[in-house]
């Protein structure tokens, strides 16, 4: 499998624009083995057809479909430029990650990339970056952007009947998680949960804790503590400061007066709710169709054929989610959005499900399908 190693990236590079920094690049591909001349061609034609900007930053540059013969075996190269590069529509590019594919190995790198493509805060990081192994450690995951806070991390209707009980039952959940160890336990026990509003508590600790995360459990019966109703404990671990957006987006539920909801819906409804994710989320109500297609391109949904099928799904106003069904993975994402697209790593012969909510949903169905069939503007 195709990976980013240190060995890979050019430190500290400074160009003109990105026409420049495409030609270092293909240079840089061909000195590696990796290409011959006439790559660097398909590369700036592949520009020109449309922009290998993906967000946060990073761009793509690599060949068209048609210079592949010209690529001698797969390789990636890496080139950091800490002023940054106007890649053109706005955007500003501090790392360009040069592909050279002979088939579809590159898919997995963009796969790779949705973690990093997901979070703001990249951008800037990436500019401050000044050894390799920091930019690897942040396109290899190594570098912690969300907090973990999933299905295994909430308890719902649990049997306690004091504050002690359900402060231990959410430190247990955590250390589940393998992101704290026995010692965040010890101390967070110790601690006093804060009332935040409508019988809502938080408690934290950053003692023993290796990666941040959260946890939430209600009671079956909810009682008091110190004169306030208790109906839900967060409990939080902490090591860094990606927690901070669920605390802020709790502020945003007490302002609009949908704190309390967290006490009446299920699992996946809090995860959103406390994550801001909701409107990624499916609401299945009689608005929302589906349908499954199959994608023809040779080479799958690589940077110019999903930059289609975003362009499809934006001209309509329905909120439209996809599956890939054949990675055997039902997280629904958002289909307008490239970096969520790329990152389900679709290849040929891979079956997508879309699901559309909306007045317009039949027809954002329709136009997605003849999309696809249509090969995404790849003929």
């Amino acid at each position: 499998m195709l990976s980013l190693t240190s060995k890979d990236i050019t430190l500290n590079q400074k160009v003109a624009n990105k026409t420049e920094a495409i030609k270092h690049i293909a240079e840089a591909l061909n000195q590696q083995g990796y290409v011959d001349q006439s790559y660097q061609v398909g590369m700036l034609n592949r520009e020109q057809q449309s922009s290998t900007y993906l967000g946060n930053g990073i761009s793509i540059p690599h060949g068209t479909t048609d210079t592949r013969d010209a690529v001698q075996q797969t390789g990636v190269v890496i080139h950091h430029f800490p002023q940054g590069v106007n890649w053109g529509e706005g955007n500003t590019v501090y790392l360009a990650i040069g592909i050279a594919a002979k088939s579809d190995e590159h898919l997995e790198i963009l796969k790779q990339l949705t973690h990093v493509l997901s979070d703001e805060s990249v951008e800037s990081k990436l500019a401050a970056c000044t050894t390799e192994q920091q930019i690897v450690d942040l396109l290899n995951g190594n570098v912690q952007f969300e907090a973990i806070f999933n299905t295994s991390n909430i308890l719902l209707d649990f049997p306690v009947s004091d504050m002690f009980q359900m402060t231990a039952v959410g430190a247990g959940l955590i250390q589940n998680s393998q992101a704290a160890g026995k010692g965040f336990i010890s101390d967070v026990v110790t601690q006093t949960a804060t009332h935040i509003h409508s019988g809502l508590w938080v408690i934290s600790s950053g003692q023993d804790v290796s990666k941040t995360a959260l946890s939430f459990v209600t009671p079956d019966t909810p009682f008091e503590f110190n004169n306030q109703p208790v109906k839900g404990l967060l409990t939080v671990a902490s090591c860094n400061a990606v927690h901070t957006q669920y605390l802020q987006n709790i502020v945003a539920l007490i302002q609009t007066n949908q704190l309390e909801s967290l006490f009446s819906v299920d699992v996946e409804q809090i995860i959103a709710l406390l994550s801001n994710k909701s409107a990624e989320a499916v609401v299945c109500d009689n608005n929302l169709i589906s349908a499954t297609f199959t994608i023809k391109n040779r080479h799958g949904l690589h940077a110019r054929p999903g930059a289609m099928l975003v362009a499809t799904t934006k001209k309509f106003e329905s909120t439209i989610t996809v599956i890939n069904v054949s990675n055997g993975d039902d997280k629904a994402v958002n289909a307008k959005s490239l970096m969520k697209v790329i990152g389900l790593g679709v290849k040929h012969g891979h079956e997508l499900k879309f699901m559309a909510d909306g007045e317009d949903a039949t027809q954002a169905l329709t136009a997605i399908g003849d999309a696809i069939n249509s090969r995404l503007g790849e003929g």
